[in-house]
């Protein structure tokens, strides 16, 4: 028997009856016990500590990337960076297995821009999930490549697509977007994707997740047979299995995953009982501690519900899901970002690929519909080795 960390009542390992049933449209067995979301954050003496074979500083890239990299203060690579980057740069296609935080987006970038920088006749296609994804992907992409001149074109949804067109009329050299809006700007002859020779598949296993798989094989068709991918995932299934024998060429294979959940994530779940699910949300949320806490709702409309009434009670909430135009949203990731909002309540899909420094807690107000999108969720905190906590509601 374990007792909560923020109540009073044990937690029996077995999950309660109604914690059984089928959720959302997949089925899992990943929810058979309470345990799943049990996992105390354990630091020890005794650490496996990677040891790079390269740095930032030798690696054989363009002297003004090679300046950017250092001035963003980065010195040691990231494992899945150590081992993608000269691989990348060889030309070779390559399969990344890796956690969310793992530094894959650096992984991929710095060698593509260094590409583009020797020929900058290349074309290159990175593909993401979710909108939010593509603009950190984007945002990043700016930083490396500051002072080279190098134009990147976003297709996402949300966003005016005249504007989107006036910017693919430009000198580009990397269209960064989602499956749906890029599959949108070729079907309207805006977009053609014979001239690029390299594509970059981020978060794949999402995207099939996510039911893009049409627009994914479509992309794929619409390019140069003799291209240069980069894919990119969390998983491993058969389906992901089946997806790297059709997209790619004798790939090298990465992989820096070593568990689904990091070990700095301090995991535990909240009993409900005696009181509502918001009076404990609430009682949590006033305490020091949770100074940036993101939520997750099932749906829309719970994500709004319960940002109002957090701002009715007088906490600083704020809600992001796929009903809000991109505006909006961007307000609320940087209101969220710098603080002036302390909870942002979000859907799985709005929060795929949300990369925020230091946030205390996750909390699963609605039970995740898969064990994959618990894992993503937490995921979201206890980033560049910190630690974080989160909590899962059971009622």
């Amino acid at each position: 028997m374990k007792f909560s960390t923020y109540g009073r009542r044990p937690i029996r390992s077995s999950a309660p009856r109604n914690f059984r049933r089928p959720m959302g449209k997949r089925i899992t067995q990943a929810f058979s016990d309470v345990s799943k979301f049990i996992n105390k954050a354990v630091i020890t003496e005794e650490v496996d500590v990677f040891v790079p074979e390269h740095s930032f500083a030798t690696f054989d890239l363009n002297p003004l990337l090679k300046k950017n990299i250092l001035s963003k203060g980065y010195e040691t690579p990231t494992p899945i960076q150590d081992r993608a980057i000269p691989h990348v740069l060889r030309g070779e296609d390559i399969v990344g297995i890796a956690n969310t935080g793992t530094g894959k987006t650096a992984a991929f970038l710095i060698p593509l821009i260094n590409k583009v920088l020797k020929n900058p006749e290349e074309k290159i296609l990175i593909v993401a999930p979710v909108r939010e994804l593509a603009m950190q992907i984007d945002q990043e992409l700016k930083e490396f490549a500051k002072g080279s001149g190098l134009f990147s074109v976003v297709l996402i949804g949300g966003a005016s697509m005249g504007a989107q067109i006036r910017d693919l009329r430009h000198r580009f050299n990397f269209v960064i977007g989602t499956p749906g809006r890029i599959k949108d700007h070729i079907d309207s002859r805006h977009l053609n994707l014979s001239g690029f020779k390299t594509v970059v598949l981020d978060e794949a296993d999402r995207m099939l997740d996510m039911g893009f798989i049409g627009p994914m094989r479509l992309l794929m068709s619409q390019m140069a047979k003799d291209r240069h991918t980069l894919f990119f995932s969390a998983t491993l299934s058969p389906e992901i299995e089946k997806l790297i024998h059709e997209f790619l060429k004798t790939p090298v294979r990465i992989s820096v995953k070593t568990r689904d959940t990091a070990r700095n994530i301090d995991q535990d779940v909240i009993r409900i009982q005696g009181k509502t699910k918001f009076d404990v949300l609430k009682d949590l949320l006033i305490q020091e501690e949770f100074s940036k806490t993101l939520i997750f709702s099932r749906t829309k409309h719970g994500a709004d519900k319960l940002a109002k009434a957090l701002t009715t009670s007088g906490v600083r909430a704020d809600a992001i899901h796929g009903n809000r135009n991109q505006n909006a949203r961007i307000k609320v990731l940087e209101d969220f970002k710098k603080e002036r909002v302390k909870v942002l309540v979000a859907t799985d899909v709005a929060a795929r690929g949300l990369d925020i420094s230091d946030i205390s807690h996750v909390i699963n107000y609605d039970l995740p519909a898969t064990y994959e999108d618990y894992v993503h969720r937490i995921g979201r905190t206890g980033r560049a080795e910190k630690k974080g906590k989160a909590l899962t509601f059971i009622e």
